[in-house]
């Protein structure tokens, strides 16, 4: 080699030494943590659960759940918002919080469109109604024809003041011609003694929360909110079925990453997403909790949030909510 290729080969060297090296940005170089608003054992956790034991062949790194309940999801919405966002930090979240919840409270410090970058859309369920024994009603038409005519005795529990069963009883009442009475208690297992005694006459929420009880005989679901009716409860007719067409929705559980994600990144974890959920074990699990697995890109799941945050806002203004 002579002195003109070396020097050549030295300048080369120094100019590789010079460029610092850009992170790569197409994969991520550590252990992912899937975090969750809500206690571990709820549907939220399953959720992100079932996902994790599957994603961490996908993006080659352990996959942990990190459990963050309170503040109706804030808390885990917080934790994201100021992750870095290198894809090692991601949530599953329900609708509610993002797209209901923020028009709720004035003080929410979070913006569930520009805080965040939708990932993935992991699973759709719905919502219904189901009756005890107070009105004696075994289908919905019987139910409505008792609220008509028993109004001050008319009400519903829900999981809580605020919450989307609760604006989704204030769209049914608007239906019905009707104002139910809410009531809120403190999650879905608090209200469940009261329904079954009769000491409140129905509940709206999410149809899992309610596929259980129904099964066993001890409530009965009336009717739901999907476009089609629920493969958990398939001998319930839906909303749209008995006419009622304003009250058709659909509820969703989906995964988030920070803001300013870099998009290979997100499109990564979207693919690692979606294949778990085709997993016939995954079906399985969620089908038996009424969630229908969902697969799709980002920007599908980004229209989704932002259409159904549009769409409740002024629904929940309506009713004239406002938290103590």
């Amino acid at each position: 080699m002579n002195v003109r290729t070396c020097l050549s080969f030295g300048v080369v060297l120094l100019s590789l030494v010079a460029v610092p090296l850009a992170p790569a940005q197409d994969r991520i170089d550590k252990p992912v943590r899937i975090v969750v608003g809500f206690a571990a054992g709820g549907t939220a956790d399953v959720m992100a659960r079932v996902v994790a034991d599957k994603l961490k062949d996908s993006v080659g790194q352990p996959v942990v759940v990190d459990n963050r309940p309170g503040a109706i999801g804030r808390i885990a919405a917080e934790t994201v918002r100021n992750a870095p966002p290198d894809g090692a930090t991601i949530m599953v979240m329900p609708i509610g919080p993002m797209a209901v919840v923020p028009h709720v409270y004035s003080d929410i410090p979070y913006d569930p469109v520009k805080d965040f970058t939708a990932v993935a859309l992991g699973s759709t369920f719905q919502f219904a109604i189901a009756a005890g024994p107070t009105s004696g009603a075994k289908t919905w038409s019987e139910f409505a024809a008792w609220v008509k005519a028993n109004p001050g005795k008319a009400a519903y529990a829900t999981s809580g003041a605020g919450s989307l069963p609760h604006f989704f009883g204030v769209l049914l009442s608007r239906e019905l011609g009707v104002a139910m009475v809410h009531v809120p208690y403190k999650g879905s297992a608090a209200y469940v003694s009261d329904l079954m005694s009769g000491q409140v006459p129905a509940a709206i929420d999410a149809i899992a929360d309610l596929t259980e009880l129904h099964r066993a005989g001890r409530i009965r679901i009336l009717a739901s909110s999907g476009a089609t009716r629920s493969t958990a409860v398939p001998e319930v007719p839906t909303f749209n079925e008995l006419g009622l067409k304003g009250v058709e929705a659909t509820g969703w559980f989906g995964f988030f990453a920070p803001a300013k994600t870099p998009k290979p990144i997100v499109d990564l974890l979207n693919r690692g997403i979606n294949k778990a959920l085709q997993s016939p074990d995954v079906v399985e699990k969620l089908s038996k909790l009424g969630l229908d697995p969902a697969a799709g890109t980002p920007e599908e799941f980004a229209r989704i949030v932002a259409s159904d945050y549009a769409k409740w806002g002024p629904i929940v203004k309506a009713s004239g909510f406002k938290p103590e």
